[in-house]
């Protein structure tokens, strides 16, 4: 019935779409199996994407051919640059999208895609025979060859949903789990374990009092996500701002002892970094308010999501405690928050390209490596998409660094070091985050796509050189260009900034901290008619280049030195035990983990720097 396939992709999650795409681009004949065709890419928790380092791995992804900021930017409703007020490595792009929309525009790409087929049914089982994958079983007991398989479950391996006391078998609020898998996989002699998420309850917005609560606008001019030419958003809608209080902890608290997080029924853990809200009333105990953010689920909807809210509880205790926050007195609910738990493997068990140790040409993408988000499970399902197809034409793996992106970052956090948690990418996690920033996402990566012979990365290319020339251009005119005291002083008189005694070059103006080119048009004529040959974008990051030019060379000297170290192979025979020198924990590390390089062995914890200093004289370095 089936041809065998190049790439089987297991999931039509955000992993999934982007590992489909890009293993298509490359040129492979990809399948996606996904258990129902009318939930691919929907957004399962929040209607949103980007925010604190997750925008940065949104424009890598755009940057690398990936869709996840071509369809954002087509169905946003709302746009944000957050941490504005800090440095430009800080800043973050953010969108509201439609959710509704965001899905369709979804499918729609990949279904236009003549390399893509599809079918709708679970997958229970694996075909493996000497240590490598060859397919995959459905629940029809169908099978289906393939060269390479990615794995991208989200949250549907052995999915188990919990309201209060209440638990059902499900990997999303309607849709049954994923039942296999996990087992045959443990029977291989992978080890997995479980972790826990949540999600909010959904609401009535024509019930909310929205004069009670803070609005909060998009921003005045809104950017957009991909280097393509996508459109620029019009008629945004606003999010707004509520608190709760002690009265409503008060009500939530009522709950507590049929809370599955409090009376050990959930035996995953849950994301630190995004509690559900009976979490932060127990953990945060001092305060008598947290802040929710009120999000439009759509522009064609009255569904709102309830963000900072997440829970567990009781229905009725989420309800009472809803109608208790201020705007939500007259509150309708459409359905109760709740958590689920489901199956992870821990992350050690891949290689950099996400190709597992144990089954040659099985890959793992997204929640099922222990992360949380739709940028980091998209960002691991395009490098695992990459690298299918890299593996089936015998080509060597394409592996990101820490210092060319925060997508290396996070593959490499999770294959050096693991976690017990549910994984989300910050800024605080690249030490090299002046030189990742959004901006110029394209300008580190586009070119190393191209040079692997991505389908669609020419116009790309073009479009990098492009604004590579605008850079220089800008740069030279302001080592060129002369500012007369007299035409600026006025300016930063306003400003507070000191004014000019003489002349000074453009480049020097434009080191002080609250001057911008944008700024200094009204009062520089010959600057604004240049400027309005280039792109806001250049302009941007040619200012941001200058300004922080001493920050940025410094950067690139460490990330050379990590670079060499990243040089020095290590292969995948070194027999560690060997080694009498190394500690007995970095022999018994070193074995487990296997790294490809020097540079990798040295964040692998429990690897010491003078079992690095060993590794080094033994390499004959």
């Amino acid at each position: 019935m089936f041809a065998e396939y190049d790439v089987i992709v297991v999931g039509g999650g955000h992993s999934g779409c982007e590992a489909a795409v890009a293993a298509a681009n490359m040129g492979s004949k990809v399948m996606l199996v996904t258990m129902n065709m009318n939930t691919i890419a929907q957004m399962s928790c929040n209607p949103a994407i980007g925010g604190i380092a997750k925008g940065q791995i949104v424009r890598e992804m755009d940057a690398m051919n990936g869709y996840t900021g071509i369809v954002t930017d087509h169905t946003m409703i709302q746009f944000r640059m957050l941490n504005r007020s800090k440095g430009p490595a800080m800043w973050s792009p953010r969108a509201q999208s439609d959710r509704m929309e965001f899905a369709s525009k979804w499918r729609q790409m990949l279904e236009s895609h003549p390399l893509i087929d599809f079918w709708q049914e679970m997958v229970t089982g694996l075909i493996v025979r000497d240590n490598r994958v060859y397919g995959v079983r459905t629940s029809l007991g169908l099978e289906i060859p393939s060269k390479t398989v990615i794995l991208t479950n989200g949250t549907f391996l052995n999915g188990l949903i919990h309201i209060g006391a209440k638990k059902m078998g499900g990997g999303r609020a309607g849709e049954r789990a994923a039942k296999g898998i996990t087992a045959q996989l443990e029977e291989l002699g992978f080890e997995s374990g479980r972790m826990k998420t949540g999600t909010p309850p959904r609401v009535d917005g024509r019930s909310l009092h929205w004069d009670r609560m803070e609005i909060q606008p998009g921003d005045e001019h809104p950017n957009k996500f991909s280097f393509t030419q996508t459109p620029v958003l019009k008629n945004q809608i606003p999010c707004h701002i509520t608190y709760t209080s002690s009265e409503v902890h008060d009500e939530l608290k009522k709950g507590f002892k049929d809370s599955p997080m409090f009376n050990g029924r959930i035996r995953g853990i849950g994301p630190r970094y995004c509690p559900s809200i009976e979490d932060k009333i127990d953990r945060f105990a001092d305060r008598n308010r947290h802040q929710l953010f009120i999000e439009p689920e759509g522009r064609h909807t009255c569904e709102i999501y309830v963000n900072g809210f997440s829970s567990s509880l009781p229905e009725d205790v989420q309800y009472k405690a809803l109608k208790k926050i201020e705007g939500f007195e007259d509150v309708k609910m459409f359905r109760p928050g709740y958590a689920i738990e489901y199956d992870f493997f821990p992350p050690q068990q891949l290689k950099h390209n996400l190709e597992t140790k144990r089954i040659s040409n099985l890959f793992f993408a997204g929640q099922i490596n222990g992360t949380t988000g739709y940028e980091e499970a998209g960002g691991q399902g395009l490098m695992a998409g990459i690298n299918a197809h890299l593996k089936i034409q015998e080509e060597e793996p394409f592996v990101l660094t820490r210092y060319d992106s925060y997508i290396g970052v996070l593959i490499d956090d999770l294959v050096n070091k693991g976690t017990d948690e549910p994984y989300r990418m910050f800024t605080s996690r690249a030490e090299f985050r002046i030189l990742l920033r959004q901006d110029n996402a394209d300008i580190r990566l586009t070119p190393k796509v191209a040079a692997l012979g991505m389908q669609g990365m020419e116009e790309r290319m073009a479009q990098t050189r492009q604004k590579l020339d605008a850079i220089s251009r800008i740069e030279h005119f302001a080592r060129d260009f002369s500012v007369e005291p007299g035409l600026i002083n006025p300016y930063l008189e306003t400003i507070n900034s000191s004014p000019l005694p003489q002349k000074i070059k453009l480049e020097t103006l434009i080191l002080r901290p609250n001057v911008h080119f944008e700024d200094l048009r009204p009062y520089l004529n010959p600057l604004d008619d240049f400027l309005n040959q280039e792109s806001e974008e250049a302009i941007n990051s040619a200012e941001i280049e200058m300004k922080y030019s001493g920050y940025i060379k410094k950067e690139l000297e460490q990330a050379q030195k990590h670079k060499r170290l990243e040089e020095v192979s290590l292969g995948e025979n070194v027999d560690y035990h060997k080694i009498s020198s190394l500690s007995m924990e970095g022999r018994e590390k070193l074995m487990a983990s296997k790294p490809m390089n020097i540079g990798q062995a040295s964040r692998i914890s429990g690897v010491s720097p003078a079992d690095i200093s060993v590794l080094l004289v033994h390499m004959g370095r």
